[in-house]
């Protein structure tokens, strides 16, 4: 078993803490990526990643990341919960790989991964700071997400009391054993129905640019295959 984490913060904190005991419980090869130390940029919005994925300014140091996400069996993202929202560093990495999504050009091995999205606070907000991540890794293709939002009540991890601790792992066995357990990812109908309804854009020449197009003829999905076959 692969897994990579992707954490939207340098320290390790409490939700650090949590994906990392999470990933010790499934077991297998751990690779971990810290942002922003990682991948440190703001998206530029200069769409040169539409037509070729090597224009991006940042490519480099992106697809070290993204060459890992795409082996990987298992992913799991982490961030705080800054604001009611994830961190913006999470925010940063989610807009730098908006081409991964489906309305652009998914990745046919996005759709047989898991996913876990873990988020932490000291009070409200973790809810939303899950969606954030959720809502990108749908849109990559990734049906099966498991979101685990947990307010600590603490401003780090040596402050959560032992009874949230002893919660905590329990919840994350739970979720582990889940994800060992999961013989094949099934897609879900709300992946299928967001796939088709890119295809007919592309059909209809509404995608972002001709190589887009290109790219799904070639995959033979404006045809009958498709990437969860």
């Amino acid at each position: 078993m692969k897994i990579v984490l992707v954490h939207g913060q340098n320290h390790k904190g409490s939700t650090y803490n949590i994906g990392r005991m999470i990933a010790d419980k499934i077991g297998g090869e751990i690779t971990e990526f810290f942002l922003p130390k990682d991948l440190n940029h703001f998206c530029h919005g200069c769409y040169t990643c539409i037509d070729d994925d090597t224009k991006c300014p940042y490519y480099e140091e992106k697809n070290k990341i993204m060459k890992e996400v795409e082996a990987a069996d298992v992913l799991i993202f982490t961030t705080p919960t800054y604001c009611m929202r994830a961190s913006a560093p999470m925010k940063s990495f989610i807009d730098l790989t908006f081409n991964y999504w489906m309305a652009h050009r998914p990745r046919k091995c996005m759709f047989s991964k898991r996913a876990i999205v873990v988020s932490t606070a000291a009070g409200a907000g973790t809810k939303t700071a899950v969606k954030d991540v959720v809502t990108a890794l749908n849109n990559w293709g990734v049906s099966c997400v498991i979101p685990y939002g947990l307010s600590v009540q603490a401003m780090n991890w040596e402050g959560v009391s032992d009874k949230k601790k002893a919660k905590i792992d329990s919840d994350t066995t739970k979720i582990a054993n889940k994800i060992s357990n999961m013989k094949k990812v099934k897609t879900a109908f709300k992946t299928k129905f967001m796939f088709g309804l890119m295809r007919m854009m592309q059909l209809k020449d509404l995608g972002s640019s001709k190589v887009e197009k290109e790219y799904w003829e070639n995959n033979g999905w404006l045809g009958k295959a498709r990437p969860w076959k």
